[in-house]
């Protein structure tokens, strides 16, 4: 059999390319398409795999300015040649389903979610990602409407991505709610495959020296290192203590709801320290008071030593699926979700975490009062073995088997 991977692009480390990075130790020898890639990211992540990127790599900057051509990624995406594969196994955020292929070539796509900007968040801020008009473009022009050219070729981009969802021959979705949506916008049947907490090696002190990309999660392994505090922690920051802090890990964007989670921390009063970067960080860092911590990226070993050492892990947005819940469950730590998406796929209520069932500040509040009430009844070692139901060897037992 001889297999390739495609993926929609390599520009920064998300789940989804966490995803990638699994595939890519499962199949080493598969090359890797995409539309354009980020040299330093290939440099750190995938250092020795084969990437093909496609004509837009040749743009200056697309790294930067993607956004402006995407009426050209469904064009590029099905430039690729993929005549000499039996199987193509693509990693599929947005524009990788769309693939031309031979009728004996078998296509298996990995879905993260039906396009999002396209569909179920047709209506909300984060649909403008793509095909909106730079402002240059706009100013001077007050009496024009410029939603329309955003709308119409959202319109011709539905159409497309719908047909293109009819070339995939099976489809794997990373949680039941995207299979709903596979359902609902393609409607197509699918198969459910987790994706892998891949990244973390919670007892691992001696692992920290290999690359990021070649640790895993291995939820059977701990020791008693986990109660100790990680002698990085916190550093400069004298009001937080171990087991006395509360954690986010996310990219900051606007949709992923951390105001929220800022305002109720406010109020509270807890520490609360997050940990990530985005276009949204400077807004937040505005509206924080002197409780909340930012730490902006960090990376793995310094974030086990927070997973380790957190009271709870907060995550107030839907998540498709949501790895980093599951990765501070892993060490046996309780979480605080919106009772939404991907978690209640992932933790069970007053046994690794609490709901809260509004976005909004007060309902995050409520939720940690009580699981600061229940918290003594939160078992460590529950926790950890339901995470231990998302190991990458079971993620990787299961592609083997669906590919071969």
């Amino acid at each position: 059999m001889k297999l390739a991977i495609v993926h929609d692009w390599l520009k920064n480390i998300s789940g989804a390319e966490r995803v990638l990075i699994e595939l890519h130790k499962i199949f080493p020898e598969a090359p890797i398409y995409t539309l354009f890639y980020n040299k330093r990211f290939i440099q750190k992540w995938l250092p020795n795999a084969d990437i093909r990127a496609s004509f837009l790599q040749k743009i200056p900057l697309i790294a930067r300015v993607y956004s402006l051509f995407a009426f050209l990624m469904p064009t590029a995406i099905e430039s690729f040649d993929l005549s000499d594969f039996d199987t193509v196994l693509s990693s599929s955020v947005i524009f990788s389903k769309g693939l031309i292929l031979k009728p004996s070539t078998k296509h298996i796509c990995y879905c993260y979610s039906p396009t999002r900007f396209l569909w179920d968040r047709n209506f909300s801020d984060q649909s403008r990602r793509f095909g909106r008009l730079p402002d240059s473009l706009t100013s001077g022009f007050s009496i024009f409407n410029f939603q329309w050219p955003r709308k119409i070729f959202k319109h011709f981009l539905r159409l497309w991505d719908r047909a293109a969802a009819d070339r995939v021959d099976q489809f794997v979705a990373i949680s039941k709610t995207v299979q709903d949506r596979i359902k609902k916008y393609y409607r197509r049947e699918s198969i459910i495959i987790y994706p892998p907490a891949s990244f973390l090696t919670p007892d691992s002190t001696d692992n920290r020296s290999a690359p990021a990309a070649d640790r895993h999660l291995d939820s059977r392994r701990f020791t008693k290192r986990q109660a100790e505090p990680p002698a990085r922690l916190l550093a400069g920051s004298q009001k937080l203590r171990l087991n006395d802090y509360y954690l986010i890990v996310a990219r900051l964007h606007s949709y992923k709801n951390i105001d929220i989670a800022i305002k109720a921390f406010n109020k509270l009063n807890y520490p609360l320290v997050i940990i990530g970067d985005g276009p949204d960080k400077k807004r937040l860092e505005r509206l924080a008071n002197k409780n909340i911590t930012f730490l902006g990226e960090q990376d793995d070993s310094t974030l086990i030593e927070y997973y380790r050492a957190c009271r709870a892990f907060i995550m107030p947005q839907e998540e498709d699926f949501g790895l980093t819940p599951i990765e501070a469950m892993s060490f046996g730590k309780p979480v605080v979700a919106l009772c939404k998406g991907g978690a209640l796929e992932t933790i069970v209520e007053s046994q690794t975490g609490e709901f809260f069932d509004d976005p909004i500040p007060e309902a995050l509040a409520d939720a940690i009062r009580r699981l600061n009430e229940n918290y003594t009844g939160y078992n460590p070692k529950t926790i950890k073995a339901r995470a231990s139901i998302f190991d990458v060897e079971k993620f990787k037992e299961a592609i083997i088997k669906l590919v071969t």
